[in-house]
């Protein structure tokens, strides 16, 4: 961290400018607060994750991060120690003495940074407290019933506790910054302002949380922003405490962000405040650089790939496994919001397409969404073991070949041999069809994938050209179907696919691209809307945009349908050069250039905290507090 670097007080989107000297960035502590921080709920815990390498670099001992303490995830990402700063020891101590229980150390993830972690648990018995000081506040009053709304009132105090413990040991001037992630987190930015607490305020929001509910509700979102009524439409869902949580804490920040163009027109809207500032998402590229030997490393895991399906379709693999294409789709099971529904009637329609143009390309699909299921699925164990026990039988010839010899079966294989040969063989021989799912869904009649497959008829029948394959738990290595980590099974794909209808970024399509897989988006993303911006023609880097705003589902859908017929149509060069191209993109993904728009944002904060200090007057909300 350079010495010399210190924080420009320059004005932004006609804020005030500091007439204060500037302040050098060894003087500044900054925090940022998130349910996130080693707890992994969405993808938040990824944009933090992967952030911190970057930002650990710029603000060194100076940055920490805090979040909620659970010991089933500390367990195996934290190493405990002291904390090298004497402010945060004596803030932490204090709490300490109160009975609450606060640990810190090291989040072992790349970086290493700093980690602050309350014990919600340990503070509980404040809930009734500090609600009440909440609604003297703010009058937003929390129900009792809502578990995760309770747990951010604790944890809220509990930042803005400490956070009065630091910032009272230096002086007026703001030392403090603090970055505040999504409404969990929000309650604490609310009581820093409410205490006038000299510390420089910055509050993210990710994706609206009525945006999310009303999308899900297949409503025409995007083109009737302007019509709904955000009270009525809160209070009707039983969300409206949160989303006044969250409307107050857009309003109290000195900086609003947002992570999308798209999000900031939505949070215009849903919240009735435009973002200060525009902060783009990006990944650390350098855990997936793979240089030259990304295009190997597709080779391999597309090998891992196949043996999976030579055993999941036993019986049925009457298709070239050489020229079968892998599509995915991945991400938390929100049928609607992700374009799992128009994926799968575009699945129907494309395999129409392959069916009467007799082409003899197989595509299979992947649907990796985490549901809720009893185990694996009999038939499709039963199929890897098939698989396994035929490849034993096959070693023993090769180990042969190895030594040159020409193997004479009646010397390696005897009578039991045989038999077990014959038996293997018939085992083969199913008369079902090979299953759509992995594992036993416990409400499968009421699975809204496993419906529309029922509707549109895609049973991996020998006809078909498109077959479809449910895998309703997180991939993993140590799993007995399919041990792949995500980060391979991706390597290992064609095509990433993800015609999200609520995408505020997206993450998905931005790893594939980061690993030179070619990938579907949509302009209702913040990654579409991104990479329409940068890239004069995305198509021909392997982005395939689908329009989800200005057309009508059925047009989306045809369009989605003939970005999947031509990528069917390239040959196997076509494919390598364009995944050549997709990844060259990923510089544009990368936190080291995207992380000046949240270094910009928090000059701005530190700018507006100094003229609030300078100026009594201005502490008032910065509008609206829902």
């Amino acid at each position: 961290m350079p010495l010399g670097r210190s924080l420009s007080m320059t004005s932004l989107n006609g804020l005030p400018q500091c007439e204060d000297e500037d302040l050098p960035v060894e003087d500044l502590l900054l925090f940022e607060i998130s349910w996130e921080v080693t707890n992994k709920v969405g993808g938040i815990y990824t944009v933090i994750q992967t952030k911190a390498k970057t930002t650990a670099d710029e603000w060194g001992e100076n940055y920490f991060l805090i979040g909620p303490y659970f010991e089933q995830n500390v367990k195996t990402q934290v190493e405990f120690s002291e904390p090298p700063n004497p402010a945060v020891k004596k803030a932490m101590d204090t709490m300490k003495s109160q009975g609450c229980q606060v640990f810190f150390g090291r989040w072992l993830i790349e970086g290493s940074p700093y980690v602050i972690l309350f014990d919600i648990g340990s503070a509980a018995w404040n809930l009734d407290k500090w609600k009440g000081e909440f609604w003297e506040v703010s009058n937003i009053g929390i129900p009792f019933h809502d578990r995760e709304a309770n747990d951010a009132v604790i944890f809220g105090s509990l930042t803005a506790w400490f956070l009065k413990e630091l910032s009272c040991q230096f002086d007026d001037k703001p030392n403090i910054i603090a970055h505040f992630h999504e409404w969990q987190a929000g309650v604490g930015l609310i009581l820093s302002r409410s205490q006038k607490l000299p510390v420089a305020t910055i509050f993210t929001t990710h994706a609206t949380l009525l945006g999310r509910y009303l999308c899900a509700a297949s409503l025409d979102f995007y083109n009737n922003l302007d019509q709904f009524d955000i009270d009525k439409e809160a209070g009707e869902r039983q969300i409206y405490h949160r989303y006044c949580m969250e409307r107050a804490s857009v309003h109290c920040a000195h900086v609003f962000t947002t992570v999308s163009q798209i999000t900031a027109t939505e949070a215009e809207h849903m919240l009735k405040k435009s973002p200060d500032v525009v902060t783009p998402n990006g990944l650390n590229i350098k855990k997936f650089s793979a240089m030259h030997e990304f295009q190997n490393l597709h080779s391999m895991y597309k090998a891992r790939i196949q043996e999976f399906i030579r055993g999941h379709f036993y019986g049925h693999l009457d298709f070239d496994l050489d020229k079968t294409l892998f599509f995915f789709i991945a991400g938390r099971y929100e049928f609607s919001n992700k374009g799992a529904d128009m994926f799968l009637e575009a699945l129907s329609r494309l395999n129409f397409l392959l069916r009467v143009h007799k082409t003899d390309v197989t595509v299979i699909v992947f649907f990796i969404m985490p549901a809720k299921t009893n185990n694996f699925n009999v038939e499709t164990l039963k199929g890897q073991a098939v698989r396994k026990q035929l490849c034993n039988l096959v070693k023993l010839v090769v180990c042969f070949l190895c030594r040159g010899e020409i193997p004479d079966l009646n010397k390696i294989l005897d009578r039991d041999d045989i038999s077990i040969m014959k038996r293997a063989i018939f085992s083969t021989q199913r008369h079902s069809l090979p299953p759509v799912t992995t594992h036993n869904m416990i409400d499968d009649s009421n699975d809204p994938i496993l419906n529309t497959i029922r509707r549109i008829g895609l049973f991996n029948n020998r006809t078909d050209r498109v077959k479809v394959i449910l895998h309703p738990e997180f991939l993993s290595s140590t799993s007995p179907l399919l041990p792949l980590d995500y980060e391979e099974f991706v390597r290992g794909c064609h095509l990433g696919v993800f015609p999200s209808y609520y995408e505020p970024w997206g993450y998905t399509p931005a790893e594939c691209t980061v690993m030179g897989i070619p990938s579907v988006t949509t302009n209702l993303s913040g990654f579409g809307c991104f990479m329409q911006e940068h890239v004069a023609d995305p198509e021909a880097y392997g982005i395939y945009i689908v329009d989800r705003r200005f057309r009508s589902p059925d047009e989306s859908c045809n369009q989605l349908t003939q970005f999947l017929y031509g990528f069917c149509q390239q040959n196997r060069r076509q494919r390598i050069i364009q995944r050549n191209r997709t990844e060259r993109l990923s510089d544009l993904l990368d936190w080291k250039y995207l992380a000046r728009a949240s270094s910009c944002s928090k000059d701005t904060a530190l700018c507006r905290a100094c003229s609030f200090q300078c100026n009594p007057s201005m502490l008032q909300w910065q509008g609206e507090t829902g």
